[in-house]
C-alpha cells in the first residue's frame, strides 16, 4: 500500500512500550507525528528518539503526539529506552510500536526494498485531527531527521487550518504569511486587517493573523 498525501491513515492496532496501542483511539481528537525507525540500538535512531521526547511537551502544546516505529520486539524498545534516556539526557514517555511482522510498515509503506528488504526507512508523517495525512517525509537510513523542519511544518499545517492563508519559503512563527491566489484583493482587505502588501497581483503579504 502507497500511502499519498491526503489519504486517510490507516487505523492499526499493535505491541508498544507503553503496552497495547489501538492508533486511532491513542490519537482522540489530536494532530500526530508517526515516524520509523531502522532499527533499535542504532546511533542516528537513538539521537532522533532522545530529542523528540526533549521537544514532547512543545508537541503537547499543540495538540500533537508522537509515536515511533521500529521492527524490533517490545522488550528490546524498553531495554533500548533505557540507553536512550541515559545517552540523550531525557525520560522517553511516547510509545514506540513493535513491529517484528513488519504489518505497519508494509501497511504505511515504510519499507522501501531498493533501500533494504527488512529494515524500515527512516519516514516520518504528520497526521491531522480527521485522520488525514498532510506531511510524508522520509529519508535515507544513515541520515537523521531535521525535527526543527518538522515542528515548522506543523506550524504551518495548522495556522494555514485556522486561517485562509499559505506560508512562504523559510516561513517561521511570526514571520508574515501569503494570501491565496483564490482570495481576491477585495476580500483579502476585509479578511486581513492587519493589512495586504501587494508584489504582484499573485503575490501578497499579510503580518501572520494570530500575531
Amino acid at each position: 500500500m502507497s500511502i499519498k498525501l491526503g489519504d486517510t491513515a490507516p487505523d492499526f492496532q499493535a505491541e508498544s512500550s507503553l503496552g497495547t496501542i489501538n492508533f486511532y483511539d491513542y490519537l482522540g481528537d489530536s494532530w500526530a507525528i508517526l515516524f520509523s525507525h531502522p532499527a533499535d540500538f542504532t546511533p542516528v535512531c537513538t539521537t532522533e528518539l532522545g530529542f523528540t521526547s526533549k521537544l514532547q511537551s512543545e508537541f503537547e502544546k499543540k495538540n500533537t503526539k508522537v509515536i515511533a516505529l521500529s521492527v524490533d520486539g517490545v522488550e528490546d524498545h524498553k531495554k533500548w529506552i533505557e540507553d536512550i534516556n541515559d545517552t540523550q539526557n531525557t525520560q522517553v514517555q511516547f510509545p514506540i510500536i513493535a513491529d517484528k511482522d513488519r504489518k505497519i510498515s508494509e501497511l504505511y509503506d515504510f519499507i522501501h526494498p531498493n533501500a533494504s528488504a527488512t529494515a524500515t526507512v527512516r519516514s516520518l508523517l504528520i497526521i491531522d485531527p480527521e485522520k488525514k495525512v498532510r506531511l510524508i517525509i522520509t529519508y535515507p537510513a544513515s541520515t537523521g531527521r531535521n525535527f526543527n523542519e518538522i515542528s515548522r511544518v506543523l506550524d504551518s499545517l495548522q495556522l494555514v487550518d485556522a486561517y485562509k492563508i499559505a506560508t512562504p519559503v523559510n516561513w517561521t512563527d511570526g514571520d508574515d504569511v501569503i494570501i491565496p491566489p483564490s482570495v481576491s484583493t477585495n476580500d483579502a482587505e476585509k479578511l486581513y486587517p492587519k493589512g495586504v502588501k501587494e508584489i504582484r497581483p499573485y503575490l501578497r503579504y499579510t503580518p501572520q493573523p494570530n500575531k
